[in-house]
């Protein structure tokens, strides 16, 4: 009896163990499918295989753009140029006074209507442009071409400009009717309007004509540049002669002009900069005033196609002047 009752106990706590085991079990998660690619596009091949018709996916493999990444310019060309932006002025020989035994100051203007000039007026680099930068971001002075005490002639460089009244000189102006409380017409003033740099077609230039005895070259340099401007005299709309509407310093200019490229119609790889195009005479113009006991210009004396002659005969002067020298 003893042992059956024990037989019968074990036989009990066996099944409730197993039921228990089998209640804990618990059946396993289906595995998440993986996030499908919406990029992925499907290509159908119309190549049936036995019967059926094959998809590919294709996969785009293009990088998707980085958040906050600044946007790098391709470079446009496949060679970057740095020759023109790293230029350094070449330094002009030293002149001693002691050296110097022919000198004439010369003015001469430069058209850019003219065919040989018209690379100085060009939209993708003009002369204006790059003075007016210049003097705007302070690099350039821009000098006072008004005549007084000190300098008679107004291009000695002895009244600088503010960066504001430069720019106000180059603007064209306009006549503006003034009326009184009553409607009464009391008189007009001029009235600076927008500057057109395409209306800058003139520039005049004031160098000297050395001849250096301890080198035995007579050279040319260019002092001072100016653009020249077309002022209107009174609200009839009568316009003035051509006048310089403020005066650079070259020596300084050449700091900024040597780093500008110059276009070439022919050659885009010529890398010729402003600077070059000025000290190799790279330009045609003709002379409008000589230095003289009487302070006169050409168009003084002479009218038509007289000016024209007169020029002519200065450059001839200042040529035989320098062929004289050699002797046979």
């Amino acid at each position: 009896m003893l042992c059956l009752a024990c037989t019968a106990s074990f036989a009990q706590t066996s099944k409730t163990t197993t039921a228990k085991k089998s209640a804990k079990t618990t059946k396993p998660k289906p595995k998440t499918p993986a996030a499908v690619d919406t990029t992925k596009k499907v290509v159908v091949d119309n190549n049936k295989t036995a019967g059926r018709t094959v998809q590919r996916p294709v996969v785009n493999n293009t990088p998707p753009a980085k958040p906050g990444k600044p946007f790098e310019r391709p470079l446009d060309g496949y060679f970057k140029k740095s020759n023109i932006m790293n230029g350094k002025v070449t330094p002009l020989p030293v002149l001693r006074e002691a050296d110097v035994v022919y000198q004439r100051r010369i003015w001469r203007e430069i058209d850019l209507r003219d065919r040989d000039n018209q690379y100085m007026a060009s939209p993708k680099g003009r002369l204006i442009d790059i003075i007016m930068d210049a003097v705007a971001k302070g690099e350039l002075t821009a000098y006072d071409p008004l005549p007084n005490k000190d300098d008679p002639d107004g291009d000695a460089f002895s009244t600088p400009l503010t960066p504001e009244k430069a720019k106000l000189a180059m603007a064209d102006s306009s006549a503006v009717t003034t009326f009184d409380k009553n409607g009464d017409k009391t008189g007009s003033h001029m009235v600076a309007g927008e500057f057109n740099p395409d209306s800058v077609v003139k520039f005049r230039l004031k160098e000297d004509v050395i001849f250096d005895k301890q080198r035995s070259v007579e050279e040319i340099r260019i002092i001072g540049i100016a653009p020249l401007t077309k002022k209107k005299a009174d609200a009839a709309g009568l316009s003035l002669d051509y006048q310089p509407a403020f005066w650079i310093y070259f020596p300084a200019a050449r700091q900024i002009l040597v780093t500008k490229e110059i276009v070439n119609s022919h050659n885009d790889a010529t890398g010729l900069s402003f600077d070059d195009a000025f000290t190799k005479r790279l330009f045609a113009s003709y002379i409008v005033k000589q230095s003289n006991d009487k302070d006169e210009s050409i168009k003084n004396y002479a009218n038509g196609i007289d000016k024209l002659y007169e020029s002519e005969k200065i450059k001839k002067d200042l040529m035989d002047w320098e062929l004289n020298l050699w002797q046979y």
